[in-house]
């Protein structure tokens, strides 16, 4: 079993994102916002650490609501940058509002987030990397392929005697969709 799946069952803090979210397909933009907006969060940090500050990054960044993060400016940024319950990186920052501001325009050339994603599946890893880094900000390789393991574009979530493993592939995410078909939604 992979190390994520041996620690986090039970655990206070891992267990619900393991067990509940890790892996499993989203469609919901709030949701694939989130999740880009943590994995850039934990950019040198522990996961631990980014779930624990999840409620106040929640509330400081507007339940993720996209347009709501977009609107964002300077005095935001202070604000948040002054904001003890989340984790308080300017650069970090600063690439949440730009990604949330590049979503919004992803609705007019793609129909949306999950669009966009479905539009470029399947991919290889370092082909999305490239897409990412010409699309968002502060998205290297862990960030891009956690990210997308975490919905399902990529395999890899759980090991594959995880319980939860075997409840993802009940609902097909993207990454066993064969090339030319698309995934079940």
């Amino acid at each position: 079993m992979s190390g994520y799946c041996r620690i986090a069952p039970g655990h206070p803090v891992h267990h619900d994102y393991h067990s509940d979210e890790y892996g499993f397909p989203a469609r919901d933009e709030t949701v694939l916002f989130e999740r880009l907006c943590l994995e850039i969060m934990q950019a040198g940090l522990s996961w631990e650490l980014v779930l624990k500050r999840r409620a106040g990054m929640r509330a400081a960044f507007a339940g993720f609501e996209v347009d709501q993060v977009a609107a964002m400016g300077p005095q935001d940024e202070a604000r948040l940058l002054a904001d003890p319950a989340i984790i308080r990186n300017r650069l970090k920052v600063a690439a949440i509002i730009g990604n949330a501001r590049r979503v919004q325009a992803l609705r007019a050339s793609h129909g949306g987030f999950a669009a966009w994603l479905d539009a470029h599946h399947p991919r290889e890893k370092a082909d999305w990397v490239k897409l990412f880094a010409r699309n968002f900000k502060f998205t290297g390789g862990e960030i891009v392929g956690e990210f997308l393991m975490s919905l399902g574009y990529l395999p890899g979530a759980h090991a594959e005697d995880c319980p939860v493993h075997a409840r993802i592939l009940k609902v097909r995410p993207p990454w066993m969709a064969k090339p030319g078909r698309p995934a079940a939604r």
